[in-house]
């Protein structure tokens, strides 16, 4: 027996015994201790697990923040009330709501008190009966009458009472008609004349005859222009929608027409086919004027750039109704553009991107260390079953 083992000895030295035989099979130092760099034969889960259970719940956290973040962008509303977050409080409200009152604007003297009521701001009650006192004086029969009279016969008015008899005027076409023969003398006799008015004017002989052909299928278009063109002759139409507006205009080739060609633009529904965009803004400006008033939609002309500007009002004026006008007043372009709520959509998204990539990462990476520690311990079980019978012999040894 002692020949057997010595014999066994010189074949299997002493530090190649066991797993050392086994790393050396795989090319690795025998005395190199198992912690070694590369070397993990047993690596600990319990950290990578956590890991992934953490990073799991702020991917939980993350994700739906970021895609609601995400789909805010396309809420005006919810836009609007981000940019009123730092500027509205009960001093701001109190002081817009004297100056209304003080400019005989009871419309949005009362819009700021139903905004100061949909965002819990107490009010001063002698305010609120001020304001009161002014809306039930704007709302008396003779003051409508009187501004109704004025607005058919200027065109030009100044309260909701005079705006419907602008647009009872262009409606029956006395009011465009008489815009357009000014426009159109005083550019035929050379002096000043408003070219956006005259093509504006001539758009809606047109679109108001395509209102009788189509039952009325037309009318907000009919409105929203004539809300267009008030804009424009009392300065509340924005100079780069204007030139938007212009341009449309003569893509519909409205733009320069004489007064013989107003008159005849009435029989002309052909044109009204190639004016897609003008009435679009039409529509979107009528939209405004039915949900929160015609001041509301003046004022949203007055914040926009471009025709999408006015659909993001019109979106708006849907949802928040009678506070229009309080919100565009105070936040101005800012309740209608994405700056504020596209940063915090940036941020949510870039959360929720690192928290997915880590959870994934983590999730790779324990996997990695269970299926590790699996092989070696299976390999483990390998060598001390190839060890036994060489253990038993040197007992009986």
């Amino acid at each position: 027996m002692p020949s057997l083992i010595a014999k066994f000895s010189r074949r299997v030295p002493p530090k190649r015994l066991g797993w050392q035989a086994e790393s050396a099979e795989m090319g690795i130092d025998g005395d190199a201790p198992l912690e070694q760099p590369g070397i993990m034969c047993a690596p600990r889960i319990g950290p990578a697990l956590a890991a992934v259970f953490l990073l799991a719940l702020a991917a939980v956290y993350a994700v739906p923040r970021a895609v609601d973040a995400f789909y805010g962008l396309d809420d005006p509303s919810r836009i609007a009330n981000r940019a009123l977050d730092d500027k509205f409080d009960a001093a701001v409200v109190g002081r817009e709501i004297e100056a209304a009152l003080a400019s005989n604007d009871a419309d949005l003297a009362q819009s700021f008190v139903d905004l100061a009521g949909a965002r819990d701001v107490a009010l001063d009650p002698a305010l609120q009966e001020k304001v009161q006192n002014a809306t039930a004086e704007a709302a008396t029969t003779r003051h409508k009458a009187q501004s109704f009279a004025r607005g058919l016969i200027t065109g030009e008015p100044d309260d909701m009472a005079a705006l419907a008899g602008t647009a009872v005027g262009d409606l029956f076409v006395f009011g465009d008609i008489r815009d357009a023969l000014r426009e159109g003398k005083r550019l035929a006799a050379g002096e000043q004349a408003d070219e956006l008015v005259l093509g504006l004017a001539v758009a809606g002989i047109a679109i108001t005859a395509g209102t009788y052909l189509t039952f009325g299928a037309t009318a907000p278009a009919r409105a929203g222009l004539t809300l267009v063109k008030v804009a424009r002759k009392t300065g509340s139409l924005g100079a780069e929608l204007a030139g938007n507006i212009g341009r449309m205009v003569r893509q519909a080739g409205f733009s320069s027409a004489s007064p013989v060609l107003a008159v005849r633009a009435a029989r002309d529904a052909v044109k009204v086919e190639r004016a897609g965009g003008l009435l679009h803004l039409a529509r979107d400006v009528g939209r405004v004027e039915r949900a929160a008033g015609g001041r509301a939609a003046f004022d949203g002309l007055k914040v926009a750039k471009e025709p999408a500007d006015v659909t993001r009002v019109a979106r708006l004026a849907e949802k928040e109704g009678s506070r229009t006008r309080a919100i565009l007043k105070l936040a101005g372009r800012g309740a209608i553009t994405l700056a504020a709520l596209a940063f915090d959509a940036s941020v949510w998204l870039i959360g929720a991107l690192f928290a997915l990539f880590g959870f994934v990462s983590a999730l790779k990476s324990t996997t990695e260390r269970i299926a590790l520690r699996f092989f070696c311990r299976r390999r483990e079980r390998r060598r001390l079953k190839r060890m036994q019978p060489i253990a038993v012999a040197l007992a009986h040894g």
